[in-house]
């Protein structure tokens, strides 16, 4: 780590601009959390969000400090198809719309998608879908922490803990006051602060550097990175590719956005969103390549956007990026949160726990649960456990066993409990022996492949079709 005399920052600078968004968010989140009076809009916005809001909370929700950070760090470990395989990530969004639409014609009132998975698949499922979306959820909500604390120190030289702990609470008060209304209402905010710093970020550092010179110092210090052969970077981009549809499809960020969307939304909001986002990895891992134009000694390979921007721009420079990190942190910070939160309240507390459960005690609990997520959170964060790229790279061994489920379950009637249960375990056991076994670029391609053969395959040996209106029946959360 950088000591407090390297960072480009003075640690003062970074507590006044932490201390001004933090007024800013948790203000936003009492004002916006006002016209919660019911559980759905606490949980869902009164399912009402319209399509600017629906177009901003999906791409800035995306638009993650891990993609602000990771995006680089692949840049400098696998070249360009580092930097152009994670923006393959806006592919999972564009084929998350048509799904969207479909996810609200069968599930009118669903809440989140492990709803989905108990009505379609049944009871044991459930459960294995249950166990992988909350150690996704707890690994990207633990990601999202440790982005947090690098980010502070690598520019101020804030201690990683302190800075960390800081956004972890910033995050977690506006979000308890809001819920989703306050998550998808300060998502807008961020939306635009992210794609106006990121687009100055580009041409400044274009102008300060140039194409020529980026060009010929990596011909000199770094030629791998410019092949665009190299059989790891070749597979991570199919395997970035399944990661994301994966984190997508199965994620309860993206279900409780199709709920909350109304029904004409979704599948608009969700296109323009993927579209949206596509340049920003771009640029954000294209200003790792100046790295070694710079001569930077880069200790970390996640900190390598930070420092070449705070090289190059100095004092302006690294307010921006602070500022872009920032914002996209918190925007998916309060997502995971929500999302979260929502599904361990109905899902595990109301589906197993208290099914009796009334409104006014569901809406204490949700706000419960998500001081709990932030508290476990913290703890897991602490030590800086790995980097950020290693950490994210292992969960696609989870994540994208659930695709094929989830589209199969969506569509086809003859899909059924056992070939998803099968799908997923056995799926998510071969990512993670590719992930040890090979390599992190294999894991996510590895779990699909096999999921997508299990599924496919019960399919066909199965003889019974399943009736969509089984899918609208009352929502009485039990295990039994």
């Amino acid at each position: 780590m950088n000591s407090v005399n390297s960072a480009i920052l003075d640690p003062n600078v970074g507590w006044l601009i932490l201390a001004i968004f933090s007024v800013i968010w948790i203000w936003l989140g009492w004002f916006l959390g006002r016209k919660n009076k019911e559980l759905d809009d606490y949980m869902l916005a009164g399912r009402r969000v319209g399509m600017a809001l629906g177009t901003a909370t999906a791409m800035a929700t995306w638009v993650t400090s891990n993609t602000t950070m990771v995006a680089p760090q692949f840049a400098l470990q696998l070249g360009l198809w580092g930097m152009l395989g994670y923006s393959l990530g806006s592919v999972g969004l564009m084929l998350f719309a048509p799904l969207a639409r479909r996810i609200r014609q069968l599930l009118p009132f669903g809440y989140t998608s492990g709803d989905f998975i108990r009505l379609r698949y049944g009871v044991w499922t459930w459960r294995v879908f249950l166990v992988i979306s909350l150690c996704y959820a707890i690994g990207w909500l633990i990601s999202l922490g440790m982005a947090g604390g690098v980010l502070i120190h690598a520019l101020t030289g804030i201690d990683y803990q302190v800075g960390m702990t800081v956004i972890l609470t910033i995050c977690v008060l506006y979000t308890l006051l809001g819920g989703l209304r306050a998550v998808i209402g300060t998502d807008f905010i961020q939306t635009l602060l992210i794609i106006g710093g990121v687009v100055t970020l580009a041409i400044l550092t274009i102008n300060e550097v140039g194409f020529d010179q980026m060009h010929s110092s990596l011909l000199e210090d770094r030629p791998e990175l410019l092949n665009l052969l190299m059989p790891a970077a070749v597979m991570f981009l199919f395997n970035n590719l399944l990661f994301g549809i994966g984190e997508i499809f199965h994620s309860n960020v993206w279900w409780s956005r199709a709920f909350a969307f109304r029904k004409d939304v979704g599948f608009r909001a969700y296109l323009l969103a993927g579209i949206i986002w596509v340049p920003i990895p771009i640029v954000a891992g294209f200003i790792a390549l100046a790295a070694p134009a710079l001569g930077l000694n880069v200790p970390a390979a996640d900190m390598v956007g930070p420092m070449v921007a705070a090289e190059l721009l100095g004092f302006g420079g690294a307010v921006l990026v602070f500022i872009i990190v920032f914002s996209a942190l918190a925007s998916s910070l309060d997502s995971l949160l929500a999302a979260t939160s929502d599904l361990v309240l109905t899902d595990i507390y109301k589906g197993h726990i208290n099914p009796r459960a009334s409104d006014e005690r569901l809406r204490v609990m949700a706000k419960r649960i998500v001081i709990l997520l932030g508290v476990i959170t913290w703890l897991i964060c602490l030590p800086r456990i790995s980097t950020l790229g290693s950490l994210l790279q292992y969960l696609g061994a989870f994540v994208a066993s659930a695709i094929w489920p989830v589209v199969a379950g969506l569509y086809w009637k003859r899909a059924n409990a056992t070939g998803a249960l099968l799908a997923m375990v056995l799926g998510t056991g071969c990512g993670t022996w590719a992930y040890f076994g090979i390599g992190f670029y294999v894991a996510a391609l590895v779990s699909a492949a096999v999921s997508m053969l299990t599924v496919f395959i019960s399919m066909a040996l199965s003889q019974t079709e399943f009736e969509w209106e089984q899918l609208k029946q009352s929502r009485e959360g039990s295990a039994t």
